[in-house]
């Protein structure tokens, strides 16, 4: 009986110890499947965080973009002024005080506009007869008129004279187009509006309307276009004076071209240029739009000499390629701009970084070739003198920045910066080995900023040609700009010198036509 008890209390612990075993097994399985969905949540978790991170970084980088074509820029140099001593002020204090006129004006300096046509007249009291008085004194006052702008259709009369039975006959006033009515001057007045001061063609028509000339769009495009092509050998020689010296500052930018090609209706074409530093010559170039560095590669091939530019790789592949002949500089402002950004720049690391490569720049202000005699070699003695422990100081600091992982991730503004700068850093240190040689590459982004403005106020070009048009007269006109010519004079001038040149003339006769050579006939 005993025995039938416990075998039954057996089968029973039995029966408990399968159900219990099963249930944990149910358990193990259930709690396995949640382990298994929290690490599928964790994985899309992760993965989304770093699409947030992805997303923000392009925003970030979309919104640095929108900033630098967007809003004015300031000056990146940031200057440290340097002590002045006691006699210094002094002095600057009588000479501003000589300066300023006796009758007020609130203690600022009058200017005077040297260069515009002067009208003189005596005013004398009404009603008085000046020669039955005594001049007691004359006191001049200038006021300042501005005439609108005027045309002129100017009708020549050409006569036809015989004698002794020959033909005589007056000679036609020379046009810079064929069958074409325009002087010069009225064309360069559309060129300089267009490119100079980045109207579009539309607003200029408006604007030769209000001044009484009604002028239609398509006959100013039909102007430049000619125009364009008259001076194409004009700008065959521009590219090729613009690598003589041996310096070129390099660049691209952008602007909008409508085509045909893409569903859009239009694409986002390359403008590259480049200004001789020794002649101020500025050239740019466009190759359907192109930023492949094929573009640069062919532009640069067999120049010698120094290039400077941003850290786009195709310009360290022109140097690269080159065999040692062309040395290529990096840009210290582009370097330094992203330490200057809103997210890090009161960041003390970023302070201690822009801080130092201004001193690089208060360093240099403090002599200027050409002025007191100071020389290239006065230059490049005094950049070996302060430059090495600057940068030397500014390497550290890079590297600092870029190996505290733990502050700085990679993916951080401040390790990219870091980064960025590091890898241009063989560009930089080459600078301090040249005397003329500047430190950044400011001289052609100011250039660039009239492809901006024209990209801002015309929003596109019309075509390839028309982008590539717009590089013929963008050399002209900024080459003028550099140089403090009149582009509106210059222009006037040599297209109706440029017309009258034999057809078959070679490129290098236009060569002292250019800006640098050119003297008004």
């Amino acid at each position: 009986m005993i025995i039938e008890i416990l075998k039954s209390q057996l089968e029973a612990s039995n029966a408990t110890i399968l159900t219990m075993s099963e249930e944990m097994k149910s358990m193990r399985r259930s709690f396995e499947a949640t382990i298994s969905d929290l690490r599928k949540t964790i994985a899309n978790l992760e993965s989304l965080l770093k699409e947030r991170n992805e997303n923000l970084n392009k925003a970030n980088a979309q919104m640095r973009g929108l900033k630098a074509t967007c809003l004015p820029k300031k000056s990146e140099k940031q200057a440290i002024a340097a002590p002045k001593s006691d006699e210094q002020k002094a002095a600057e204090e009588l000479a501003r005080k000589a300066t300023i006129k006796a009758r007020g004006n609130n203690g600022a300096r009058r200017k005077d506009y040297f260069t515009v046509e002067t009208v003189e007249e005596d005013v004398y009291p009404e009603n008085i007869d000046p020669a039955a008085c005594v001049e007691i004194g004359a006191r001049d006052v200038i006021r300042y008129e501005m005439i609108r702008p005027s045309f002129i259709k100017h009708i020549y009369h050409i006569h036809n004279l015989k004698k002794d039975d020959i033909i005589y006959s007056g000679a036609t006033p020379l046009s810079p187009l064929m069958n074409s009515r325009f002087d010069g001057s009225f064309i360069a007045g559309i060129a300089e509006l267009r490119y100079l001061y980045s109207m579009p063609v539309e607003r200029i028509v408006k604007y030769f309307q209000g001044n009484g000339f009604d002028l239609d769009k398509q006959t100013a495009h039909g102007l430049l276009a000619k125009t364009a092509d008259l001076f194409d050998k004009l700008y065959s020689a521009m590219g090729k004076a613009v690598k003589e010296g041996g310096y070129l500052h390099c660049d691209e930018t952008y602007h909008t071209v409508l085509v045909k090609d893409n569903d859009k209706g239009s694409k986002k074409g390359y403008i590259w240029a480049t200004v001789n530093a020794h002649t101020g010559l500025s050239y740019f170039f466009y190759d359907e739009g192109s930023r492949s560095e094929k573009v640069i590669l062919k532009e640069l091939d067999g120049y010698k000499g120094i290039i400077q530019s941003d850290g786009l790789g195709a310009y360290k592949k022109v140097a690269m390629l080159s065999g040692g002949k062309i040395t290529r500089v990096a840009c210290l402002q582009h370097c330094k701009r992203a330490f200057l950004e809103d997210e890090v720049k009161d960041n003390p690391d970023a302070k201690e970084v822009a801080a130092l490569a201004n001193s690089l720049y208060h360093n240099e202000h403090q002599h200027r070739i050409g002025e007191d005699g100071w020389t290239v070699d006065d230059n490049l003695k005094w950049r070996q003198q302060y430059a090495p422990p600057i940068l030397a100081a500014l390497k550290a600091k890079l590297e600092d920045i870029r190996d505290n992982l733990e502050k700085y991730p990679p993916k951080s503004q401040m390790h990219r910066a870091a980064n960025y700068f590091l890898n241009e850093w063989d560009g930089i240190e080459a600078i301090s080995k040249y005397g003329d040689v500047e430190w950044d590459n400011n001289r052609l982004e100011r250039t660039n900023r009239y492809v901006s403005l024209s990209r801002h106020n015309s929003l596109f070009f019309g075509s390839h040609a028309g982008a590539k048009r717009g590089c013929i007269f963008y050399s002209l006109a900024c080459s003028c700009r550099e140089m403090g010519i009149n582009f509106f004079d210059y222009l006037s001038d040599v297209l109706n010198r440029t017309a009258a040149m034999p057809p078959g003339s070679k490129p290098e006769a236009y060569r002292n036509l250019l800006p640098d050579k050119w003297t008004k006939e």
